[in-house]
């Protein structure tokens, strides 16, 4: 009777501390599906400032074509004193990543880093899980404010909210639950860079397919080699020569000539020798 009411009372601390904090959903990866928990209330803003303690704001985009300022603002609307930390890196790899190594080694315990999502932090799983845990076991907090089930305040939250022990039989069932939900939270923060990982590959995937679809439907892949790129502007400026430059129809000097299409003089010198060679070909 006495070990029935125990269970009973594990039961009811279960209910009372566990449940109204997590809510269970599923995902699917790789045809495979797992538990993912779901921190319903968490902390997502820290306060900084105090104690020379910074909050940076990490922000990375593949290349100079993209937009940055989407990753700013996120960042600053809930950070606004967050330092802004810029990278224009294309790679799933860590190194190599200039802004963030020198970043690394200005963090200090005590010190946040915001990233908008978790693949902005890595692409790569394996590695992103152990630079996670490396920072977190160094004081540094992380938040990703796609992602906040993941954020090391709720790690923390996983690592010290243990149910207490009763000294009764009862606690080889707690302790069980307690490293349960240890590992729950390691696999929560894994799932999101497996899942950031996963994108990538899909993203690649998806561009080859892409590629080979248009190839086999007849359509040329980038540049024809030896072809000339042929623009608006070109095609403009080339007109202009041949309607005012002295060694065409007209009368005006190069430099009259290059001022009028408001061009370069190597874009100038490049569309007259194809001009030349335009009208060399239609003679033959």
């Amino acid at each position: 009777m006495q070990y029935l009411k125990e269970l009973y009372l594990v039961s009811k601390v279960m209910y009372i501390q566990i449940v109204p904090k997590l809510l269970t959903n599923t995902i699917k990866i790789d045809k495979i599906l797992v538990s993912k928990i779901t921190v319903v209330k968490f902390n997502t803003k820290i306060s900084g400032g105090t104690n020379n303690m910074k909050i940076l704001g990490y922000c990375r985009i593949s290349t100079n074509k993209q937009s940055i300022e989407r990753q700013h603002r996120n960042i600053l609307e809930l950070y606004p004193s967050a330092i802004i930390v810029d990278e224009v890196y294309t790679g799933t790899k860590v190194e190599g990543r200039k802004e963030w190594n020198k970043l690394l080694k200005q963090v200090k315990q005590g010190d946040t880093i915001v990233f908008d999502s978790v693949s902005r932090m890595s692409r790569n799983a394996e590695e992103g899980f152990s630079l996670y845990e490396e920072l977190f076991n160094n004081g540094i907090e992380l938040v990703f404010i796609k992602e906040p089930h993941i954020n090391t305040t709720t790690y923390k939250e996983a690592l010290t909210n243990n149910i207490q022990m009763t000294g009764t039989a009862v606690d080889s069932i707690l302790k069980g639950i307690n490293e349960y939900l240890l590992a729950l939270a390691k696999e929560q923060i894994k799932l999101a860079f497996i899942q950031s990982e996963k994108e990538v590959r899909d993203l690649q995937q998806r561009t080859k397919e892409g590629i080979e679809t248009a190839r086999l439907n007849g359509k040329q892949i980038g540049q024809v080699k030896g072809s000339k790129l042929t623009t608006k502007k070109s095609l403009e400026a080339k007109e202009t020569i041949l309607k005012h430059s002295k060694d065409f129809k007209g009368t005006l000097s190069d430099i009259d000539v290059i001022k009028l299409c408001g061009i370069s003089r190597n874009s100038y010198y490049k569309y007259k020798k194809e001009l030349i060679e335009e009208l060399n070909e239609t003679r033959q």
